[in-house]
């Protein structure tokens, strides 16, 4: 076989970490960017990364990290991946300070740990407030030396439109169009990487950048790829309302002692998770409401539970001035903690014109992540098909999937600062199990007849034709902005089955609808309109992929709240579930997988009490092969 040809779609935290690997392994990579790398999505995170190195001596390990995890997410997370994670997490913040990557640092010149949410330890490494910015840059210079040495190229402002397969289904190469001209080509390889991120666009309003669509995935989806736990959808707590697009205000300012509150009223009540009622705080006077809820854990309670009690507060009218606000302040902070904040602060200044230093900041929930992602192929360290079978990828075969875009990690509920920790070290798993499965290959993409690229080219050169000769009465941005708001409406943070149905059925009429569109720009540069009309098509399939999910998941868990159904059910819903695409049908075929619980059964996810536990795990593999 000729050098290894791998595509890696994506630019982001994921997607450089799996070409630097796969460079470092011999293999040659094409990087496919609908934006420039350094732009990619990852460089928005703010608060950190996670890693168990136990600095501040609290007796912290890998293992209560692979815990919190666990029950951070439900337990609907895949076991084996996140154990693996957590006990490589310490070893991937070592490598990113070795390769620059700027840390805030203790007095003794140690890599400085905060706190973040669903954890009392304090093990998320930060860098001020841009930390997804210095990881990006720190691994892109790392790229950009096997670029130079020529292993690496960048194709950025380049989106990827279709997987290209061979008469067996294997992945050889992809279709992608030139945002600037809409020219069409084909890029070949024996694997392909999708590191893509997130569907926020779908919601319109997220505090997601808007080439955030989901696109990408969504069109694998059309091709027969698994989607899997496309119902859990994360509602960050803490964003700046807007009518544009929501900003986020990182969870480190909680870390670094921020406090939410409203205004109490002593005649109107709550209700604790332990089924108490209490007031809401005295008339007139701040009250913590997440701190009298949740003692243990105050402001830094799980994300989908801290987004819940926000609401819960809003709907009692408590907001702040009527509005569907509450404050986050850092007023009290002393001056070397609000320097750690600086960047995020700085953020929230410019777009309100309020000094947060001076007074408090309005904020309020927003869609942040997606937990659910394409299904990807994980066998445990002791399962006896490890070295036959690939993790990371796809149903898709030679199709592997990363970060954001990816499932496993997170269950229902994804923690703080382990959004990086998993972009990550998927890539980096890519990047080994990749070039193992180059070499299983008995052809190479080379040895394929012109045919099977050139039909698939032909698929897009025509429904580019189509797309672009449309001359109805719908607008694809007003079609946007009607799923958007039933989205945000009945999908996000409270659902109930009559609006899920309700949903799914506009959702079909806006594709019917879809069909009757018109471009007003027939033209091929800089075709803005274009661009998104195509992304429009799979964005539709993947908000029914959520709604529908949602709709038949009758429980309460993680970022999935039904107040008809407000307990979780192991006995029916500790499942995975899986959508696929059915060409002929009008909705997602749904099916389940039964999740594995070998290192932790499912507990009561209780954070109302302050105890540090050494967890019991069990059946932790021996001897498990770490990526790095």
């Amino acid at each position: 076989m000729k050098k290894k040809e791998v595509i890696v779609v994506g630019g982001g935290l994921a997607g450089l970490a799996a070409a630097m690997r796969l460079a470092e392994n011999g293999c040659h990579v094409k990087i496919i960017s609908v934006t420039q790398v350094k732009r990619s999505h990852s460089v928005c995170a703010q608060g950190g990364i996670n890693a168990a190195v136990n600095i501040k001596g609290e007796e912290d390990s890998p293992l209560i990290h692979t815990y919190d995890t666990i029950k951070g997410g439900d337990f609907l997370g895949q076991q084996a991946p996140i154990l693996e994670m957590c006990l490589s997490a310490p070893l991937i913040v070592q490598m990113m300070d070795r390769f620059g990557c700027t840390f805030n640092r203790t007095p003794e010149g140690n890599i400085d740990f905060r706190r973040f949410g669903g954890t009392l330890y304090n093990r998320t490494a930060f860098c001020g407030a841009s930390t997804g910015q210095q990881l990006l840059y720190a691994l892109d210079e790392q790229v950009r030396r096997f670029e130079v040495a020529g292993q690496i190229e960048k194709f950025e402002h380049h989106e990827f439109l279709r997987l290209i397969q061979d008469k067996e289904g294997i992945a050889r190469g992809i279709v992608m169009m030139d945002l600037f001209t809409l020219k069409l080509d084909v890029l070949k390889a024996d694997a392909v990487i999708i590191a893509t991120g997130g569907p926020g666009l779908i919601f319109k309003k997220s505090t997601n950048s808007t080439f955030c669509t989901g696109a990408a995935v969504g069109r694998l989806y059309m091709q027969g790829m698994k989607y899997a736990n496309g119902e859990f959808i994360q509602i960050h707590p803490t964003a700046i309302p807007a009518s544009d697009k929501l900003r986020l205000m990182s969870e480190s300012i909680r870390g670094e002692g921020g406090r939410i509150w409203v205004y109490g009223d002593s005649t109107k009540s709550i209700e604790t998770a332990e089924g108490k009622t209490i007031p809401c705080g005295e008339t007139g006077k701040p009250w913590y409401f997440l701190e009298e809820l949740y003692p243990a854990f105050g402001n830094l309670v799980p994300r989908d539970i801290g987004a819940r009690e926000i609401l819960r507060v809003l709907e009692l009218g408590l907001g702040v001035e009527g509005r569907d606000e509450v404050y986050l302040d850092v007023t009290h902070l002393p001056e070397e903690k609000v320097h750690k904040l600086e960047s995020v602060l700085h953020i929230y200044q410019k777009f309100t014109g309020e000094d947060p230093r001076k007074m408090p900041m309005r904020i309020a929930p927003a869609v942040h992540y997606s937990m659910g992602g394409a299904w990807v192929d994980w066998p445990a360290a002791d399962d006896p098909e490890r070295m036959k079978r690939f993790r990371q990828m796809s149903n898709l075969t030679g199709c592997f999937v990363a970060g954001e875009a990816d499932y496993q990690y997170h269950g229902a509920n994804r923690l703080g600062a382990n959004s990086l920790l998993s972009c990550i070290f998927g890539g980096l798993v890519c990047g080994v199990e990749v070039p193992r499965y180059i070499d299983t290959l008995t052809s190479s993409y080379s040895d394929l007849d012109k045919d099977s690229f050139k039909a698939a080219l032909h698929l897009e050169e025509e429904f580019q034709k189509d797309l672009l000769s449309r001359k109805g009465k719908e607008n694809v941005h007003l079609l946007h902005e009607e799923m958007a708001q039933l989205m945000v409406k009945h999908v996000t943070v409270k659902r109930n089955n009559k609006d899920l149905a309700a949903t799914l059925n506009a959702l079909k009429v806006i594709r019917e609808r879809y069909k009757n569109i018109t471009l007003d720009d027939q033209g091929s540069h800089l075709n803005q309109t274009y661009i998104f009309a195509n992304q429009f098509r799979s964005m539709l399939e993947m908000a029914m992929v959520i709604t529908k999910g949602a709709l038949l998941r009758d429980e309460f868990r993680g970022s999935h709240f039904k107040a008809e159904f407000p307990e979780r059910d192991d006995e029916n819903w500790l499942k995975t579930t899986i959508a696929t695409y059915d060409p002929n049908g009008d909705e997602p075929v749904i099916s389940y997988e039964p999740i594995d619980t070998p290192y932790l059964k499912p507990i009561h996810r209780d954070y109302t009490k302050a105890k540090r536990i050494k967890p019991k795990l069990e059946n932790i593999p021996e001897n498990i092969q770490l990526p790095l």
